[in-house]
C-alpha cells in the first residue's frame, strides 16, 4: 500500500491516512522531483528499493527477498506481526538468522517488502480504468478491502509505516490513471489516494476488531442506548431515532460510507 505521510488539510490525520500501496497505498507523498538524490558514496542507502538485491558477481544466492518476505507474510497471517522476527522467517527457510542479514539488513527492510508483497496481489485484471472515476474507485476498494481482509496485520503497518516499493508504485500509478479524468491537479489526487486508502485500512482494522470482541460490542451498544435515553445527549437521542435496521452486513456499510468517502475524494477545494 503507499505511504501514510500527511499531506495538506485535505487528507486525514494520522489515524487516517496510510502508508499506500502496498501493502497498501495510503499516503503517497507528492514528490518535488522524481529522481531520488543517490546516497552519499560509501553511505548505505535507508530504502532498500535502492540496494541491489544481489551482487552482480558470485554464486546465486540461496534466498531471494520474495521468498523472505513470502515467509514472513504466512507468520503474520497465523500468528500476527509481532510474532514476525528474523529468527522465525530463518526458521520457516532453512537458514541460518545472520544469513538473512545480506539480504534484508534490518526488520524494517522486511516489514516494507512485507507490505509491498502484499500490495502486489491486486489485481488489476477487472480494474481497467473506464472513464468513470467513482465506479473505478469502488472496484479498487474492493480489491484493497479482500487483501486487508486476507492479511488483517496490514492496516496498522500501512499507518504506522509508510512506504513506496515497486509494488506500490504501481498501485499509485493506477490511481493516478483512474482519477486523471476527475480534473483534479496531481497534488489533489495523491490526497485522495491518501484518503481513501486511509479510510479502507480504518474500516478494515475496526471490522477485525469488531468481529474479535462480541461482548464488547453487545456492551457498547447498551451504554449508548442508556446514553441517549438519559436526556443528556439530545443529539444522540435523536441520531438513534432515524437509524436505520442495525443488521446491515459490513460490506454494506463498507459500500454506503465508500461512496461518501469518494465524494470528498473527487471534491475540488472550496466546493459546496
Amino acid at each position: 500500500m503507499p505511504s501514510s505521510e500527511q499531506p495538506s488539510s485535505r487528507t486525514p490525520s494520522s489515524s487516517t491516512a496510510s502508508n499506500t500501496p502496498g501493502g497498501i497505498p495510503a499516503a503517497a507523498p507528492t514528490p518535488a522531483a522524481p529522481t531520488p538524490a543517490a546516497p552519499t558514496p560509501g553511505e548505505s542507502p535507508e530504502l532498500i528499493w535502492l540496494r541491489p538485491e544481489r551482487a552482480s558477481r558470485g554464486p546465486r544466492p540461496a534466498h531471494s527477498r520474495a521468498s523472505i518476505a513470502a515467509a514472513a507474510i504466512v507468520i503474520a497471517d497465523a500468528e500476527g506481526l509481532d510474532a514476525v522476527s528474523m529468527r522465525r522467517v530463518a526458521a520457516a527457510l532453512g537458514a541460518g538468522t545472520m544469513s538473512l542479514y545480506n539480504y534484508v539488513p534490518k526488520k524494517e527492510h522486511l516489514l516494507d517488502l512485507m507490505l509491498d508483497a502484499v500490495a502486489g496481489e491486486y489485481d488489476y485484471s477487472g480494474l481497467t480504468p473506464t472513464g468513470d472515476c467513482r465506479a473505478d474507485l469502488r472496484r479498487l476498494a474492493h480489491e484493497q478491502l479482500a487483501a486487508l481482509r486476507r492479511h488483517p496485520w496490514v492496516p496498522a503497518l500501512v499507518i504506522a509505516r509508510p512506504g513506496l516499493g515497486p509494488n506500490a508504485l504501481r498501485y499509485t500509478e493506477h490511481f493516478l490513471a483512474v482519477t486523471e479524468p476527475s480534473g483534479l491537479d496531481g497534488t489533489a489526487r495523491l490526497e485522495a489516494l491518501a484518503l481513501l486508502t486511509g479510510f479502507v485500512c480504518q474500516f478494515a482494522q475496526y471490522e477485525r476488531t469488531a468481529a474479535a470482541g462480541a461482548k464488547w460490542q453487545a456492551d457498547l451498544a447498551g451504554y449508548l442506548g442508556r446514553a441517549a435515553a438519559s436526556g443528556e445527549f439530545p443529539h444522540l437521542a435523536a441520531a438513534f431515532a432515524t437509524t436505520g435496521a442495525a443488521a446491515d452486513s459490513p460490506d454494506a456499510v463498507f459500500d454506503r460510507s465508500l461512496d461518501r468517502v469518494i465524494t470528498a475524494a473527487l471534491a475540488p477545494v472550496g466546493a459546496a
